[in-house]
Formats: C-alpha cells, structure tokens, sequence
C-alpha cells in the first residue's frame, strides 16, 4: 500500500508537501487584508481557526513563519512573498478548471469530434451542424468523413465521440449504443437515354445484364452488397469512389450507378434517377452511434438532439 504523502516533508523534498486548498485560500487572504481578524471576518472563520491553518501551512512547507505578527495585524515573511504568486497560481489555475468543467457540462465549450459517411456528410450533417452551432457557438467541431468501419474504428480508439453511421456493408454494430435517425431508400442513376429513364420505379431483376459504377472495389463493401445477398450478381465495370467521379460514368454511359436518397439532390441533369422497388432493395438505416458503456461529452447528447431533428425533416425529403 502506497504511503500518504507527509503534510510535513520539506519543500524542496521530492515527493513535495500535501496542501489543502482551504489553507491556501486562507493565507491568500491573510496577504490580502493584512490581518487575521479581517480574513476570519470574510472567511466566516473564528482568528483561531484562521491561526491553526496558517500554522498548518507553515509546518507542510518546512516550519518557516509565513507571516511575521505585528502589533497591528501581520505582513508577510520573506517566505510568505516567494510562496504568495504560487498559491495564487494554484487557486487560478483550480479556478479555470471549474470554468472548463462547467462549461463541457453546459454545453459552452470544449471540443466536440464527429464522423459521418460521404452522403450523410452532403445532406444530414450540414443541416445539424448549422442547428447545433446556432445554440452551441463556443464548442469547437472536429469533422472526419469516411466509411461507417472506418468510422466505428474511430469510435473504439476514442479519436471520436459520435458517428453518423448506415447499415450498407453489413458491420457488426452490437458494440455500440445507437439512435436512428432515418431510412434512406436507394435509387438506380441512369444516363438520361437509357432504356428505363422514363420509368419512376423499377425492379432490380429489370436491371439485370447492366454494367455498374461501384464506390468500393468489394462489392460486398459496396451499396450494392443487399443485391449480392438477394442472389443478383451485378456485372461492376468501374470503380468510382467520388461521387462527382461516379456521376460523370453514369452520364457518359458507362454503367449504372445506385444513389442514396440523401445524395439525389445533388444529381446532375443529364441523369434519370429511378427508385427501387421496396421489396428487392429495402432502405438502409442511417443511425448515430456512440461507444456503449463510455461516458459521451454533454456536447454529444445536445448534437444528438439536432441529428435527430435533422433527420426529422428530411424523412419526406429523401422518399421515393
């Protein structure tokens, strides 16, 4: 078992003395008014009471008086001046904490760090970040976009503490506390002379001999994977991770593309965007999730808040 830290260790000794707070606010104070009377009067102290924790504070800083005794009040010793601007230090820097603390807890500071996926990035988070920053303006953002493993890897290592998250590859999410927030539907992008471009809706079987764009080499990894678990096998003929990259193939002809419904605003004219039959592509979640059983900043609940009121105005929004 550890020893306790000696209260009367010499200063210069290297484990240091043990001080209390309260001393150092009564010796401050003792500086302040020149008196102890005075001190123990804005205190609420009895002198006595006063005279013990100076005493206190002298014996855990080695025994040297801090304060000589005049006839009329007292002034500080050689020591009592060095030690003074280290127990200001002290009390200030205890006193800035307290104003960091409070200000994580009321939601008026601090750093907040957040994750989402590319289309959540393009559509939902926007929408909330402008909500939470108009309530919130003192807490800084720290933003990374990136795939929902990547994104759930950030959140195990702590270098997030909230992530915009969908259901598209399949990735083990029991580990991690979760709040939906909207089901997005899918739609097929078409160059605008397709075959289908007139059609509002179609099946997924209706697409099959098509070449198509894949964000991710592995099409399981892909928007596409719930197709490759329904049994359909899509021919994918290029790979096109940007979403600009991804539209400028499907407009020139070169393949179909699936488009979230959170990304459809931004399609480019020159593309017909089909919705797909519920049944053979049923929408992905789009959830926010966080570490379970770590403590979330306060910051986090309140960006919550605004995801989920974000998403409560795209619901209609992003239906076929």
């Amino acid at each position: 078992m550890a020893a306790m830290p000696d209260p009367h260790g010499s200063i210069d000794g290297t484990e240091g003395p043990a001080l209390s707070t309260a001393w150092l606010r009564v010796f401050l104070d003792v500086a302040h008014h020149g008196s102890f009377t005075s001190a123990a009067q804005e205190l609420g102290y009895t002198q006595s009471a006063v005279s013990r924790q100076v005493a206190a504070l002298e014996a855990a800083l080695g025994g040297a008086p801090l304060f000589d005794r005049l006839p009329r009040g007292v002034r500080p010793t050689a020591h009592g001046w060095a030690f003074l601007p280290h127990a200001e230090a002290v009390l200030d820097r205890l006193a800035h904490a307290g104003r960091e603390l409070a200000a994580l807890r009321d939601v008026a500071g601090g750093m907040l760090r957040i994750g989402a996926f590319p289309t959540a990035d393009a559509a939902l988070l926007p929408r909330a970040l402008a909500a939470f920053a108009s309530r919130h303006p003192k807490v800084g953002i720290g933003r990374v976009e990136g795939l929902t493993a990547d994104l759930l890897a950030g959140l195990d290592a702590g270098e997030i503490d909230l992530a915009v998250v969908s259901t598209t590859a399949g990735d083990p999410l029991d580990a991690y506390a979760l709040h939906p927030l909207l089901d997005e539907p899918m739609y097929v992008a078409a160059p605008a002379g397709h075959r289908l471009a007139g059609r509002r809706r179609v099946r997924f079987a209706e697409l099959a001999g098509e070449d198509w764009i894949s964000g991710h080499p592995r099409i399981e990894r892909s928007l596409l994977q719930p197709a490759v678990r329904a049994g359909h096998r899509p021919r994918v003929v290029h790979i096109a991770a940007e979403w600009i990259a991804k539209q400028g193939y499907v407009a020139a002809g070169l393949g179909l593309a699936l488009v979230p419904a959170l990304a459809a605003e931004s399609v480019r004219p020159d593309i017909a965007l089909l919705a797909l039959h519920d049944p053979d592509y049923p929408p992905r979640r789009v959830l926010a999730a966080t570490p379970r059983g770590h403590s979330v900043p306060p910051a986090a609940h309140a960006f919550l808040n605004a995801l989920e009121a974000a998403a409560h105005e795209l619901r209609t929004a992003v239906e076929p």
